[in-house]
């Protein structure tokens, strides 16, 4: 068997790269004889050659190299039996020449594997000789690196700790040695590095997290990692590399305003919308999803009168809303995001109510006696009167007034919605001995609203008015010869007064005509006014006399009058 090794120049001239220094050794041949049998005798030769050289290009001299006579090839059948599928190679049956007959792609010819060789069986006949022909493939940087994908997508969790690292996908490159993938870059970004690790003839890119990542600053992040082969020049290949940052619960919602301030009417209608509240939070997912609810120390009573849809954050209200019972309502509410655990905030919303003159004023009287004496002066206290009013603002601010043609007025008190009720004429009882006063309330609300209330007072008699006779002078006639003791006549006088003040009595007073002393003559009854006569009289001693009476009554001071 013999051995030829032939490195072609042509090879060391078309790629230094390789540091391949070519030398032939088509004129050394190292012979290992083995004579198995004495008609047959084999040798082994080994060429190389670049692929991808053209067709037609000399692999090497194989007839030269075994010894054999040129002149001789063709009558003793020089020829190749069996090698390469497709027949990559041939011989020349003048010349011995062993010449590339088709293209050679290493690659597809070897698959990848880092050494390529392909195997001749030559034959020469007369006396038979076999001979063994090796040609090794040398690559060539005809092949870029590649990638699988255009683009790789990578999750990781904004919690990741730096020094985590997470392996890429590698380039493929179906060239061998120095022209296969040789090194990888990545494009600068603060939060990440390249690693390479080498596992056998393998390069495995590794992506290091030097920083930690912050999804609510930056959610997604874009790099490019490039692989190179070793070839002059190299040659490569880009991936565009995503970096989703996979959100954690730690972002807090927040709300769109600290304090949230509306006005409500009271007595507004059931579902009436009042506010909404808003807030965001920069989480994603269940993290990023917010419910409201209300405080938990918000009064039980309120929740009563307002909903909040947890939702929509829209509060309406579901009670009956009295500005009398509260005129302002501190809501605090808390958003609340999904997360596990969930992250909340609060925010308060004050709801002022805003008054409607929905109540009427109120009238307090207090009496300082229910009898008041008809003398009493102009400006005599009779009663204090306080009106006030549930509602707000120019709905509580309340206008008193009292009918007309009355001896009576309002005094506006220093305080506000007092009031004092005096007299501002004398009274006269014998006029006008009982008044209802009809007093009204009004605020200045719109519409106005008003009360009504009646106070009674009751004038007390005082002894103003003395006993009056009917007619003054009374005249009658007494017929002589009466009978002594019997009645003669009734005077009676009354007195506009009351009780006492009324209860008159009589008396006589001296006559005229001589008579000084009416009692000798003449008896009055002092209750009932009766005249009696104490003696008979006599029409031819007197034919007329005049006497008066004075009638007094039990006032004190007592008031009397006479008649004649």
């Amino acid at each position: 068997m013999i051995f030829v090794d032939n490195n072609l120049d042509g090879y060391a001239g078309r790629d230094k790269a390789n540091g391949a220094k070519m030398t032939s050794l088509s004129g050394a041949l190292f012979f290992f004889l083995i004579f198995c049998r004495t008609e047959l005798i084999s040798a082994q030769l080994k060429y190389s050659t670049l692929e991808e050289v053209k067709v037609g290009a000399v692999i090497g001299n194989v007839a030269k190299d075994l010894g054999l006579d040129v002149s001789m090839l063709s009558s003793r059948r020089f020829r190749i039996v069996s090698g390469a599928d497709g027949a990559l190679f041939e011989v020349n049956t003048n010349n011995g020449v062993l010449f590339v007959q088709k293209n050679i792609d290493r690659e597809q010819l070897c698959d990848g594997n880092a050494a390529c060789f392909t195997d001749l069986k030559i034959v020469v006949e007369n006396p038979l000789e076999v001979h063994y022909v090796t040609v090794e493939i040398i690559d060539a940087n005809d092949h870029a690196p590649s990638f699988a994908e255009k683009e790789k997508v990578i999750e990781i969790a904004e919690s990741t700790a730096p020094g985590a690292r997470f392996q890429l996908p590698g380039a493929r490159d179906p060239d061998a040695g120095i022209n296969a993938v040789q090194r990888y870059k990545m494009s600068q970004n603060e939060h990440f590095n390249l690693e390479i690790r080498d596992r056998g003839e393998d390069k495995i890119p590794l992506l290091v997290l030097q920083r930690q990542l912050d999804r609510e600053q930056n959610r997604n992040h874009s790099l490019i990692l490039t692989a190179k082969d070793g070839g002059t020049p190299p040659r490569s290949a880009n991936l565009n590399i995503t970096i989703k940052v996979l959100d954690n619960n730690d972002n807090r919602p927040t709300f769109s305003e600290d304090i949230y301030s509306v006005t409500l009417q009271e007595n507004a209608a059931i579902n009436t919308y009042i506010t909404q509240v808003k807030a965001t939070d920069l989480d994603e997912g269940f993290n990023g999803n917010i419910e409201f609810a209300f405080g938990g120390d918000v009064n039980p009573d309120v929740l009563k009168l307002f909903s909040l849809d947890k939702q929509k954050g829209e509060i309406r209200v579901i009670g009956l809303i009295d500005y009398e019972t509260a005129n302002v309502y501190n809501l605090d509410v808390q958003a609340s995001d999904k997360g596990t655990p969930p992250m909340t905030t609060d925010c308060r919303v004050i709801i002022k109510v805003q008054d409607v003159n929905d109540n009427k004023p109120e009238i307090e009287i207090t009496s300082l006696s229910s009898m008041i004496p008809e003398d009493s002066k102009p400006g005599t206290v009779v009663a204090l009167i306080s009106v006030k009013d549930s509602d707000s603002g120019l709905n509580g601010k309340v206008v008193c007034r009292l009918p007309e043609n009355i001896p009576f007025d309002l005094k506006p008190s220093f305080k506000e919605n007092m009031y004092s009720l005096i007299t501002k004429e004398t009274l006269d009882r014998e006029s006008v001995s009982h008044y209802d006063i009809l007093l009204t309330a009004t605020d200045c609300g719109e519409p106005p609203l008003s009360t009504l209330k009646t106070l009674s007072i009751q004038v007390s008699d005082v002894n103003d008015n003395a006993p009056t006779f009917l007619h003054s002078p009374l005249e009658l006639y007494l017929i002589e010869n009466n009978t002594p003791g019997g009645s003669i006549f009734y005077v009676s006088a009354s007195d506009r007064d009351l009780n006492e003040n009324a209860v008159v009595s009589y008396r006589l007073v001296k006559g005229e005509g001589g008579h000084t002393d009416m009692t000798s003559f003449l008896n009055i009854h002092a209750e009932n006014g009766q005249i009696s006569a104490l003696k008979s009289f006599d029409f031819e001693s007197l034919k007329t006399f005049q006497f008066q009476v004075v009638a007094t009554d039990s006032g004190a001071p007592s008031l009397s009058s006479n008649v004649t």
